[in-house]
């Protein structure tokens, strides 16, 4: 298995590894030996393994490990009788020297396999070698820093069961347990911070963002983890996701604000990148003038650090950071202030450091000095000649020591109980068994925060949130102001965000702005956080953000469309302007109508009175009466005795004068028509015989009707079609009978048909001698009533479509009506009752009868003239 293998491939490596060690490592004699990994050193260049010093991310944290075993070996409640010793190693921010450097943690495992070897190795001249002194056996590590670093030690330290607790790799693949089983960490994984960043996103009310990535596990796997995310919660959008290569080449940074810019609305950033990074992005944006423009969202690795923003705080401006929840160690900066020259031997790059912070060079450093730099005294201190800040992964280092030191304490308790120092049992200690120890330590940390790890070896996600402000304005003045904290859930003080110009607002990063009230939105195929917006248009109402349905038909929109409201029902009042003609000329009629009857009783006996038919007379009459009434009917309220009665009276009227003029004109059609062939009248021209007639002709309407409301009760309805108008605030509701406009048609059908038989025998009878002198006036009031009819269907029809249509054909419907019934009683009565009235002496019988009437025509009926009073 590779378990078996690696080791024996790893054996020739080991003499060259150890030597490196040991040539760079920091050693502490102890009985128990903790490992450590440190990125002392900048990755080098030009195909050098180490660079530039690393002050704080390097010798700050090697020294926080230092001051927490010497804070452990003095307390006698931990591990008493043990000691615990080190080893610190520099990985010089680099995984394949950092797997080098930590393969010397594994030689005393394989101490009997390398004897064997060094047993074949002579040296020149036979000579054997000198025997090297025995590894200490390393139980744990500590680190390492970078994601990638403590991937590569990983997968070496578990084929020896050697557990390695990090104090800064925060990658979520570390999470797997069953790739990375021996490997814990006291600072929380990527995919808590990402989860942080999501809420604080959703918090902000964006849902279109970019990312932004350093090249290598920590970079990527947060992005990941973002964007896994972000997806299982909905609402955020990824415009675009770049990945900065880990050796950039130039003009790279401004290619990667241009990719930015092309989706602009994107302004979010959430970036996951190393310090460096960072600077290069803020320098490019400054460069393009996008100064405010992006929304800077930053990862732990950029945190409340000044040096990524150095010089470039205008464009940081806004930004918004994330840091796991820490605190400034007091007692380390006790400790670290007042490291010399002379108490702090141990650390081999404590000079280093020494010459790098206080810009001074060491006489017995080998290097030759320049008169430009000034030696150094040893008298300097830290914090006195040198600004100096703690920096943020002490509390993490000094956490996992601890860790490490109670799962020892609480093993050597279980193993060697009464004993003070190791026993049988812990020598050597075994890697799985203090594993299971390290996932079950519980205590308070070094800044007072519980320290646990789940099954995953994974710490409890804590982390502060801040934002680069301006103070009073000025930029160069600004700093981190804490404005939130997350731990499982977010808590993030809003008002307390200030942006570029001290707005109070927050800045949109939206692909699409929200739809305004009564807007749907239509999705953008491929993109679920950008849409269009669509108006609810016509009798449509926004039922959510994504649908628009019609209103029910007795309802309309309401004026922003975000619901229905009940469409106002109107009618034809009294008052209204479309009532009051036809109004008038009813009232009018009637009054007309009534005056005629009422002199025609008067002088019920007179020659004229005799000669117009008496009868038939008042029998037209009242038909014209009834005509004229059902102008009132028509404008009444809707209901069902109203509607009953309009069914009754709108072709009564009609149908009760045509019947009775339809009457005279075949009685003298059939009178003139006889007397051209026989002197014997025709029958059925007395005056019961023309009543009978008539009324049976009405009979026949009436029976309809009646017929009509026993098969359809009449009642009144609302009708929300006939002023449904293309503007919705115009819409009404009609209150009417239910009477369609052919049914009303049909009202009438039958005395238009009466009409148009009374019409042809006008026609007929017009050649009749002046004797029948009523002959004429009736062709005329049927000529005038067929124009005024003809008139009125093209009206009535013509504006079934019109938005006024209960207006206009109502009184269309009425002002025809009292026009023909106004033509009759003009016609036929009113020249009478003016002679009665006006001219009595007229109103004679006339003595002589013209002889050719008398030999031509039949004599009257008793009770009727032929002639009319000269």
């Amino acid at each position: 298995s590779l378990a078996l293998l690696l080791p024996l491939l790893l054996v020739l490596i080991l003499a060259h590894a150890g030597a490196a060690g040991a040539a760079g490592s920091v050693r502490l004699a102890g009985g128990l030996t903790l490992g450590g990994l440190f990125p002392v050193h900048a990755r080098g260049a030009a195909g050098r393994a180490c660079g530039a010093l690393k002050k704080e991310q390097g010798v700050h944290r090697l020294e926080a490990m230092l001051y927490a075993l010497d804070r452990v070996n003095a307390d006698p409640e931990l591990l008493p009788g043990v000691r615990l010793g080190a080893r610190l190693l520099d990985t010089c921010s680099r995984d394949t020297y950092a797997l080098e450097q930590a393969l010397s943690f594994v030689q005393a495992l394989i101490r009997g396999r390398g004897d064997r070897d060094e047993a074949a190795v002579r040296c020149p001249g036979g000579v054997p070698p000198l025997p090297a002194a025995p590894p200490e056996r390393v139980v744990a590590v500590v680190g390492a820093s970078a994601s990638s670093v403590s991937i590569m030690v990983a997968n070496v330290l578990r084929l020896f069961a050697i557990p390695q607790i990090s104090y800064a790799s925060t990658a979520p693949e570390l999470s797997d347990s069953t790739r990375y089983d021996f490997f814990s960490r006291v600072v929380p994984p990527d995919s808590y911070q990402a989860q942080a960043m999501v809420d604080i996103v959703r918090a902000l009310g964006w849902n279109y963002v970019s990312t932004l990535a350093s090249e290598g596990n920590y970079g990527e796997s947060g992005v990941e983890a973002f964007v896994q995310i972000s997806r299982e919660a909905g609402g955020v959008c990824i415009a675009q996701s770049i990945k900065i290569p880990r050796e950039p080449k130039p003009g790279e940074f401004n290619k990667v604000i241009r990719r930015l810019m092309e989706t602009p609305n994107a302004r979010g950033i959430i970036i996951f990148a190393n310090e460096d990074d960072i600077r290069r992005v803020l320098e490019a944006a400054r460069q393009a003038n996008l100064t405010g423009h992006f929304l800077w969202v930053g990862s732990d690795s950029w945190g409340a650090k000044t040096s990524p923003i150095l010089n470039l705080e205008d464009v940081a401006v806004g930004a918004v950071t994330i840091l796991p929840k820490r605190a400034s160690i007091d007692g380390f900066d006790q400790y670290f202030m007042t490291r010399s020259l002379e108490n702090n031997r141990r650390n081999i790059w404590f000079a280093e450091f020494w010459e790098e912070n206080f810009n001074c060079k060491l006489i017995s450093s080998g290097t030759q000095s320049d008169d430009s730099t000034r030696k150094c005294t040893g008298e300097e201190r830290i914090g006195r000649d040198s600004t100096y800040e703690q920096e943020g992964k002490v509390q993490f280092v000094i956490d996992a020591v601890y860790a490490i030191a109670h799962a020892l304490h609480s093993m050597h308790q279980a193993l060697c109980p009464g004993h003070m120092g190791l026993c049988p049992a812990m020598e050597p200690t075994d890697g799985r068994t203090l594993l299971q120890y390290i996932r079950a330590v519980r205590f308070n940390g070094s800044a007072g925060t519980p320290v646990m790890f789940n099954e995953n070896g994974d710490a409890p996600g804590r982390y502060d949130i801040f934002q680069y402000q301006a103070t009073n304005g000025s930029v160069g003045s600004g700093g981190y102001q804490a404005v939130g904290q997350w731990a499982e859930t977010l808590r993030l003080d809003v008002d307390a965000l200030q942006w570029l110009g001290e707005s109070r607002e927050v800045p949109p990063s939206q692909c699409s702005l929200p739809c305004g009230p009564g807007e749907r939105k239509k999705m953008v195929k491929g993109v679920p956080c950008c849409w269009h917006c669509e108006a609810c248009d016509g009798y449509r109402f926004q039922v959510d953000e994504f649908t628009c349905e019609a209103c029910p038909g007795d309802m309309r929109p309401t004026p922003n469309r975000t619901g229905c409201r009940a469409t106002p029902v109107v009618r034809l009042t009294w008052a209204s302007p479309w009532a009051v003609p036809p109004l008038l000329l009813a009232v009018l009629g009637i009054t007309a109508t009534t005056t005629v009857v009422a002199t025609f009783v008067r002088h019920n006996n007179t020659p004229i009175v005799r000669a117009s038919g008496r009868e038939l007379s008042y029998v037209l009459l009242t038909g014209i009466f009834l005509i004229y009434a059902i102008t009132f009917l028509m404008v009444a309220e809707p209901g069902a005795a109203v509607c009953a009665a309009r069914r009754l009276f709108l072709g009564l009227g009609t149908t009760l004068s045509y019947s009775a003029l339809f009457t005279k004109t075949n009685r003298i059609y059939r009178i003139f028509e006889q007397g051209k062939r026989s002197v014997t009248p025709p029958p059925f021209i007395s005056p019961t015989s023309q009543l009978v007639i008539t009324f049976s002709l009405t009979s026949v309407q009436v029976v309809g009707v009646m017929a009509w409301l026993g098969a359809q009760p009449p009642h009144s309805v609302i009708d929300y079609e006939e002023q449904r108008t293309v503007d919705p605030e115009q819409a009404r509701g009609v209150l009417k009978c239910d009477m369609s406009d052919l049914s009303l048609i049909g009202c009438l059908g039958y005395s238009l048909l009466l009409m148009v038989t009374c019409t042809v025998y006008a026609i007929k009878a017009r050649g009749v001698p002046e004797t029948f002198n009523e002959a004429k006036p009736i062709g005329f009031t049927m000529y005038t009533t067929c124009i005024i009819w003809l008139a009125f269907v093209p009206i009535f029809f013509g504006t079934a479509q019109s938005a006024e249509k209960i207006y206009i054909q109502t009184t269309t419907l009425t002002v025809s009506l009292s026009l023909s019934a106004s033509v009759s009683l003009g016609m036929l009565y009113v020249p009478k009752t003016y002679v009665i009235l006006f001219h009595p002496e007229q109103n004679v019988q006339k003595r002589k009868r013209s002889l050719k009437a008398t030999s031509t025509v039949a004599a009257p009926p008793k009770g009727e003239d032929t002639e009319a009073p000269k």
